[in-house]
């Protein structure tokens, strides 16, 4: 398997090229993250980049990392700037063998190697979200789809998922087309979003 840093990276180049073709009038649309906008989702997509970044230099234990803010004058160059962050924390020598405090998981502590798993799951499904708000294509590279479909999978389907502001949604019946498709529908999305 691939290094866990390099498939991050790649889902997070992704989804800064995705955010990049964004417009002031797409911040107000809706996105498959139930009851949240264009704005919402990628204001939460920015601070998680910081939050995992403090994680990695063992800060992810402050809830004030992961407070989400309101959108910079320039959004899309605070996103690309948040994702070169956090790209940057993962390739820094060591960092595999840190352990990261997630706040957001209760302040438990995860090796690292997981934690950069949420992380990359969390870009693949919110690039997804992403680029079907804005009524852009998502593609998938094989070993990204792969990868991402194995971590989705080990996601837990209980009623931790069922709370309001959950990580993700109840998983929904699949037809099980393709492995992103399995992705989405296990972490609770619908690929036909907004039908």
């Amino acid at each position: 398997m691939t290094d866990i840093r390099e498939l991050d990276r790649q889902a997070v180049l992704t989804s800064v090229d995705i955010v990049s073709t964004l417009t002031a009038p797409d911040l107000d649309r809706p996105t498959p993250c139930e009851g949240w906008t264009v704005r919402d989702l990628l204001a939460h997509m920015t601070v998680q980049h910081h939050g995992f970044a403090a994680a990695s230099h063992g800060e992810g234990g402050d809830l004030a990392v992961w407070a989400v803010q309101p959108l910079a004058d320039d959004p899309v160059k605070a996103y690309a700037e948040a994702a070169e962050t956090v790209i940057a924390a993962f390739a820094e020598p060591g960092a595999l063998d840190r352990t990261f405090t997630l706040a957001e998981f209760g302040g438990q502590a995860f090796p690292a190697p997981m934690a950069m798993s949420f992380h990359f799951i969390d870009y693949v499904v919110h690039g997804w979200d992403m680029a079907r708000a804005l009524g852009r294509p998502f593609e998938l590279a094989e070993e990204l789809a792969d990868t991402a479909l194995e971590i989705a999978l080990a996601v837990p389907d209980d009623e931790r998922f069922r709370k309001p502001g959950a990580a993700f949604r109840p998983a929904l019946p699949t037809s099980g087309e393709t492995p992103l498709d399995r992705i989405l529908t296990h972490l609770g999305r619908s690929p036909a979003w907004p039908a």
